[in-house]
């Protein structure tokens, strides 16, 4: 039997087989649960349906996660199908381009950080307050995604790690007030990882080469390492765990200054 057995979840940020939600996903399949997924736009709609239909899943729905009416349409379509809901998970994040590049002081504007905040970690609790009346008595579990830059500053990332660190916050105040209701919230930071949301950052291809340099493992993670953890934590196993931010990045997170380089 596996860990998430007869457990049911929605899945959203799925895009792509590159995404970090698509290891998840995968990982969770295996593990024995059910799927559902959403989407952010008719764009995507097809590739996100196809996708799912290898995890023998039919349910997927638009949300628009900037409208709460969009969102609470999710969960009343998915409440046509399952009448409980055990795992929610939020790997959804988004900058305008132009705050994604250069000095963070020359690029920084309201309505940049406005739509990040917004997008990037409003988005887990409008998420958590809609899912909830499918959620309560199931000793359910929220799992957002984060990235380092929520803790220190890392380069062209600029107004995405002010809004990483909100979510991060978002994390613990949610799993305060959720946990007397059974229900526990964390996040994955997990290492920089080659897929369509990180592309949009600049010189994506000298950071990872950088970050395998320094990681105490000396590689890169992958989204399957990403999607085990996730699966870990969504299951009874961790059961005891809240408000936790759980570094998957191949150790990067513990280095203070690298080793010199040859």
């Amino acid at each position: 039997m596996g860990l998430l057995e007869n457990k049911r979840a929605l899945i959203t940020g799925l895009i792509s087989d590159r995404s970090i939600a698509h290891g998840i996903a995968d990982a969770f399949h295996k593990q024995g649960a059910q799927l559902a997924f959403t989407y952010q736009s008719e764009k995507v709609k097809d590739r996100v349906c196809k996708i799912a239909e290898k995890w023998n899943s039919s349910l997927v729905y638009q949300c628009d996660v900037s409208s709460d009416e969009n969102i609470q349409q999710v969960f009343t379509s998915l409440n046509e199908h399952w009448d409980t809901l055990d795992i929610l998970i939020h790997s959804i994040a988004f900058a305008p381009s132009d705050q994604l590049e250069g000095d963070y002081f020359d690029c920084v504007n309201r309505d940049g950080f406005r739509i990040a905040h917004d997008v990037s970690s409003y988005s887990l609790a409008a998420l958590a307050k809609a899912a909830h009346p499918m959620m309560k008595d199931q000793r359910g579990s929220i799992l957002a995604m984060t990235y380092l830059g929520a803790e220190r500053t890392v380069q062209n990332y600029n107004v995405m790690g002010v809004a990483k660190a909100s979510l991060e916050a978002n994390v613990r105040y949610l799993a305060n007030s959720l946990g007397p209701k059974d229900i526990r919230v964390n996040a994955i930071s997990a290492g920089p990882i080659r897929t369509l949301a990180a592309s949009g950052i600049k010189d994506l291809r000298k950071m990872l080469s950088y970050y395998e340099t320094i990681a105490p493992l000396r590689r890169k993670v992958t989204i399957e390492e990403v999607g085990d953890t996730a699966a870990f934590l969504c299951s009874d196993m961790a059961r005891g765990i809240t408000g936790e931010v759980i570094h998957v990045d191949a150790g990067y997170h513990i280095i203070g200054m690298p080793a010199a380089l040859d």
